[in-house]
């Protein structure tokens, strides 16, 4: 997908499990994280470009994942310690969900990072990502309509 598609599907889906803008933007800033660590800076190349395959080790969901829950250890503390540890939480979030959403333009690993699995239901940047991405959205906000109460996270 490209980086509005990712932006816009995982602030969508992380502002409605949890109504609160900071995760949300955090969660945003991670949706692209995979695609920067290998040096694709939205339509641009990165001086690193090319130093990592694509859909390689960044997406790998293993190493968000594992990050996920040390922050989660971490982030027990109170004060700064435990924001800081919210904010880094939601950025793997986002990258997960990066992952996840690129496995429906193509192969990505699972679990292991040159093992990948996926289906192609759209080529990047065609029109069927941004239908897709649509539904993706329409989804979304119909689960959040129909299973969350006003007000209320889903995650915390």
């Amino acid at each position: 997908m490209k980086w509005v598609s990712h932006e816009i599907v995982t602030g969508m889906a992380v502002y409605t499990m949890t109504g609160e803008p900071v995760p949300t933007v955090c969660a945003m800033a991670g949706a692209v994280l995979p695609d920067w660590i290998e040096g694709k800076g939205g339509g641009m190349r990165l001086p690193w470009a090319g130093w990592l395959a694509h859909r390689g080790w960044s997406h790998w969901p293993l190493l968000y994942v594992l990050v996920f829950l040390a922050l989660g250890v971490w982030g027990d503390e109170t004060g700064e310690a435990a924001d800081l540890a919210r904010v880094g939480r939601f950025i793997a979030v986002g990258a997960l969900l990066h992952i996840a959403e690129d496995a429906l333009a193509g192969k990505v690993p699972l679990l292991h990072p040159t093992r990948k699995v996926g289906v192609r239901l759209f080529r990047v940047g065609s029109f069927g990502e941004y239908i897709v991405a649509l539904i993706l959205v329409l989804a979304i906000y119909a689960f959040g309509r129909l299973f969350l109460w006003q007000g209320a996270a889903f995650i915390r």
